[in-house]
């Protein structure tokens, strides 16, 4: 990959999807920022990057354009609540293909406690699952296009919350239903 490691590469989305085996489990560890510290040989098969491509680069490098971005948001606000966070991501290929995971993002810590980065498991999600979120997903990338930048997560965010709560349900609720 002939990309500077500081940015994201300029990847065109195309629609080939890699189907994650049932028994397969993507690792991967980061530090407080984001940045990858490890990654296990199964999410660099699947995503299509060394480990030397991976390590040291911000994990949303593999972050597909349709995931909007109150969705990262909604993660970030819980793990730095220090709480784990679940959830359904569609990922993107060093290629521009896509897979969708069910993510488990926990708080890695130190001996005396300390948050020191993020632990992240990630398994084949069901399709109904995927059928669920999905709709959720295009209206909350249609809300933050009419919102700007600036606002645009914090806005998919209360979209997504006041839905559920509507629907009777926490988002956490409604995640570990799927």
């Amino acid at each position: 990959h002939l990309w500077c490691s500081a940015m994201k590469p300029n990847i065109v989305p195309t629609q080939r999807e890699i189907e994650l085996g049932a028994n397969d489990v993507i690792v991967s560890k980061t530090d407080l920022q984001g940045r990858i510290t490890y990654a296990n040989r199964k999410f660099m098969q699947i995503a299509d990057y060394s480990e030397r491509d991976l390590i040291g680069i911000q994990h949303n490098m593999i972050r597909h354009p349709d995931m909007p971005r109150g969705a990262f948001k909604l993660l970030w606000d819980t793990l730095k609540a220090e709480r784990e966070f679940f959830g359904l991501v569609k990922n993107m290929t060093s290629d521009g293909g896509h897979y969708w995971v069910f993510a488990n993002i926990t708080p890695d810590r130190d001996a005396s406690g300390k948050v020191i980065g993020y632990f992240s498991f990630r398994r084949k999600p069901k399709r109904q699952a995927i059928a669920a979120i999905e709709p959720i997903y295009r209206e909350m990338l249609a809300i933050e296009q009419s919102t700007g930048p600036a606002k645009a997560p914090e806005a998919s965010v209360a979209f997504l919350l006041d839905k559920l709560k509507s629907m009777g349900t926490t988002y956490d609720q409604f995640i570990l239903s799927l």
